[in-house]
């Protein structure tokens, strides 16, 4: 159903029934609650079913399609499947009803894993029907056009190198007879005359009461893993200078990181605020990411107040975290509002960077005055502590950044109070598994009343109030945390 007035109006999901299933496989949790364009970005695409949506609440003529292209974003990876689906209104609401086959979901999440640890294709063959379902990936590994039929395990000796065939052998016996997971390494011998070096993995998916129906697993091109290998094996010099790179690909990523967040060294003093920050980095020291915040005295008179969370680790999200909060200070200085500075910054995102997504909650506060305006881009709204009451700021309509080419983002406004505290965070300090945002958000809220209660006044208060969200945060993800404290003097 729609959220308020807005045109077009913010579509929010109120309710998924009970047999609901999401093709990019994440909880009911993660949905249920979420506006339309936070849950499915890419259904903002035209001809997408955001469109549609809207279409059929403006008008109220049903709509039905045969075979839709539904796409979402899941950890900075686009997922893609085909449905049925059907949408009508019903008063001021709208149905939306999608069908998968039966595959989309499992498909979904041999996706994720397969772009996620990268260069590896998911399958899964039915030995009853030989339907067999490829990614797009496999297609491009063995050489194949999507158009191609996929190759069914028993045949994958006639594609192998000689001398591996016995091993290939071995592999299918074991997981084809024995009904057990297998493993195997062999040369592929594609059309096209290119050799592949491929591990295969798979493991057999039992049918209750009928034996084996089902095989499922993946094909990863290991040729450069196969070559690098041969090469370490003749030097030990090419071991250590691929270590040194590493190191010096970890330094970098790391420095980057500091010069966005750099180690606090008590609260910074500006006009009206005094304003501390925590980051706790995920539970792998090694993956640095791409959290970051920024508090800056503005040629206006403004204080900009941010904090953003880009996609993914290592140098990739160090160097994007650079580049959006270096652009914002930019943008900032021409004295627009954080809407406007939020939609300017979607399109240097999307343009500007190579494969970015990231959330942000952008505030322009002005002293004297006290007032505070603000907009988000897919990220958690900001907490507000008055008097030992914490309140969630109302979650404005704003799509993440770098998603869809040109977004729009709704504007709040405010007026503190000497005493106000403002908490600003990613989603590392409140994220669980096995709840739903909204629950989690109560969750740091009843936290950081409690913890209000037993701090101290003054810089000393801030601290230890920062201190206690951090220690007791309930969040299990081992994502990165920032966490930003807006004291109103």
């Amino acid at each position: 159903m729609p959220d308020g007035d807005d045109l077009p109006p913010p579509f929010v999901i109120r309710h998924l029934n009970p047999a609901f299933v999401d093709f990019a496989g994440r909880p009911t949790g993660a949905i249920a609650g979420a506006r339309l364009l936070e849950a499915y970005p890419l259904a903002a695409e035209p001809g997408g079913l955001a469109e549609k949506v809207e279409h059929v609440h403006a008008t109220g003529e049903p709509f039905r399609a045969p075979d839709l292209r539904l796409a979402a974003l899941v950890g900075g990876v686009p997922l893609v499947t085909r449905a049925q689906v059907g949408i009508t209104r019903h008063g001021g609401h709208v149905a939306v009803i999608w069908r998968l086959d039966d595959g989309t979901p499992r498909m979904a999440r041999l996706l994720q894993h397969a772009q996620r640890l990268g260069r590896i294709g998911g399958f899964e063959e039915d030995l009853r029907t030989r339907r067999i379902v490829w990614n797009d990936t496999l297609f491009e590994l063995h050489g194949l056009p999507p158009t191609a039929p996929p190759i069914a395990l028993d045949q994958l000796p006639e594609h192998a190198h000689p001398d591996d065939r016995l091993a290939l052998g071995r592999f299918l016996r074991t997981l084809l007879h024995h009904h057990r997971p297998a493993s195997t390494a062999f040369r592929l011998q594609r059309p096209d005359g290119v050799t592949r070096h491929i591990r295969v993995v798979a493991e057999p998916v039992p049918d209750p009461g009928s034996g084996l129906r089902t095989v499922r697993g993946a094909y990863q091109d290991i040729s450069a893993q196969h070559w690098t290998e041969v090469a370490l094996a003749a030097t030990r010099d090419q071991l250590a200078q691929s270590e040194q790179q590493a190191a010096e690909r970890s330094r970098l990523a790391l420095q980057l990181q500091h010069a966005i967040m750099p180690p606090a060294r008590g609260p910074l003093e500006l006009p009206d605020l005094r304003v501390g920050v925590r980051y706790r980095p995920a539970e792998k020291g090694h993956l640095v990411g791409g959290d970051w915040y920024d508090a800056l005295p503005l040629p206006s008179g403004d204080v900009l107040l941010c904090v953003g969370d880009v996609a993914g680790h290592g140098i990739e999200a160090a160097t994007g975290m650079v580049a959006l909060r270096n652009a914002l200070r930019g943008l900032a200085a021409t004295g627009a509002g954080p809407a406007q500075l939020l939609g300017w910054l979607n399109s240097v995102t999307h343009h500007l960077t190579d494969q970015v997504t990231a959330t942000a909650v952008c505030g322009l506060y002005r002293p004297g005055s006290r007032r505070l305006r603000w907009a988000r881009a897919g990220h958690p709204p900001p907490v507000l502590l008055r008097g030992q009451r914490a309140t969630s700021l109302p979650q404005l309509g704003g799509i993440l950044l770098g998603a869809v080419d040109q977004a729009e983002y709704e504007e709040g406004e405010l007026v503190l109070e000497p005493g106000d505290e403002l908490v600003m965070y990613t989603d590392g300090l409140i994220e669980r598994r096995d709840e739903s945002f909204q629950a989690s958000l109560a969750g740091l809220m009843a936290l950081a009343e409690r913890a209000r209660g037993t701090a101290a006044g003054g810089a000393d208060g801030l601290e230890e109030h920062l201190d206690h969200l951090l220690r007791y945060s309930s969040a299990d993800t081992d994502d990165d945390t920032c966490l930003v404290g807006i004291a109103v003097r």
